[in-house]
């Protein structure tokens, strides 16, 4: 008989297209629609771990457009609140929006101020949403352990938010989202089988570890992802975007290193070609999850709908492998053992 925990996790992933659907079917708010990103000094995106990373597609999109976006996480914002200045754009993401440093941050601002303040979260009663001049409401429903529902309904809020600064209509990034969610409906009631055999070849490694690598708007997948495979199942798994992982970590490579690369499968994704090729000739096990493969690597194919869609389906093949890696090793999917749900400000 499953816990509480494993039932929940695993039924909140099957529950993700429902709430993909329910995401689609809200507007955006007035507020976010005319939204002028061009009016503010700076455009400062913050958050603690997946709802940091889950922003890198819109800070890519503002800093193409010339525009001077920072994305700190919220305890280094702590460290430095000097940043925040009355023509600022503060744009908060937090599940919750009451995780600690997130409520910190607001008790730190002086009153009266004049920065503007953004929010993307899932409880419009939540401090979070009280204070925000611009709410942007996940609509995800409730989520029982490891971030799921939520990370893939702040993926498609900004997706649908990055559409109308690059002057897409709202409908198109709308029925983008409705096709992802039909994509992933038949992909999760019957997931690639090969996720299971490579939990398997993995933990048959010794001293077995993951290092997660992507590019672009897929370091967003590949950081959220190792967080994903730690607490999900209780393995050792890292993030790093793009060259980032030869910089020492590169060291890691050889036997028992299951290395997963997320991009676009492009030609422009040479980082990635050449990372799978020498990690490969190590004697690592190499994995792209992305739409084509790199020479010498093993592949999960997903599906080319959009970047969110890519990203979406890739982090499904994530949660998958969580729960293999998981009961491979003895290990309830997705179940707390020293955290929680909502992390409180030591």
């Amino acid at each position: 008989m499953p816990s509480s925990s494993a039932a929940g996790f695993e039924k909140d992933i099957l529950d993700q297209p429902d709430a993909l659907e329910s995401c689609a079917f809200k507007p955006l708010s007035p507020g976010i629609a005319s939204l002028d990103f061009g009016q503010f000094d700076r455009i400062i995106l913050t958050g603690m771990g997946s709802s940091d990373y889950v922003t890198i597609p819109l800070e890519l999109t503002l800093a193409r457009a010339g525009l001077p976006v920072w994305r700190i996480q919220t305890n280094r914002l702590l460290e430095t609140p000097e940043l925040i200045r009355d023509s600022t754009m503060l744009w908060i993401t937090s599940q919750s929006g009451r995780s600690g440093e997130v409520v910190e941050l607001l008790k730190r601002l002086p009153d009266g101020h004049s920065c503007t303040v953004a929010a993307t979260t899932n409880d419009p009663n939540s401090p979070l949403a009280i204070a925000a001049d611009y709410l942007v409401e996940l609509h995800s429903g409730p989520e029982a352990t490891v971030s799921s529902k939520s990370y893939l309904n702040t993926l498609a809020w900004l997706h649908r938010v990055r559409a109308r600064f690059q002057g897409r209509p709202d409908k198109a990034a709308v029925s983008e989202i409705m096709d992802v969610a039909k994509s992933l409906r038949a992909w999760i009631s019957a997931p690639p089988p090969y996720l299971s055999m490579l939990a398997q070849r993995t933990l048959r490694c010794p001293n077995p570890r993951l290092a997660l690598v992507g590019t672009g708007a897929d370091s967003a997948t590949a950081l959220t992802g190792a967080l994903i495979l730690k607490e999900a199942s209780k393995v050792s798994a890292e993030g790093y975007v793009g060259g980032e992982f030869r910089h020492g970590p590169m060291e890691l490579a050889g036997p028992g290193l299951t290395a997963l690369l997320f991009g676009s499968g492009s030609a422009d994704d040479a980082t990635l070609r050449q990372l799978a090729r020498d990690l490969s000739l190590s004697g690592s096990i190499v994995v792209t999850i992305a739409p084509t493969n790199y020479e010498g690597a093993e592949h999960v194919p997903v599906p080319d709908l959009s970047d969110f869609g890519r990203m979406a389906h890739a982090m499904c093949a994530l949660q998958q492998l969580s729960i293999a890696l998981a009961r491979g090793s003895g290990f309830v999917p997705g179940e707390f053992r020293f955290g929680q749900k909502i992390t409180a400000l030591l």
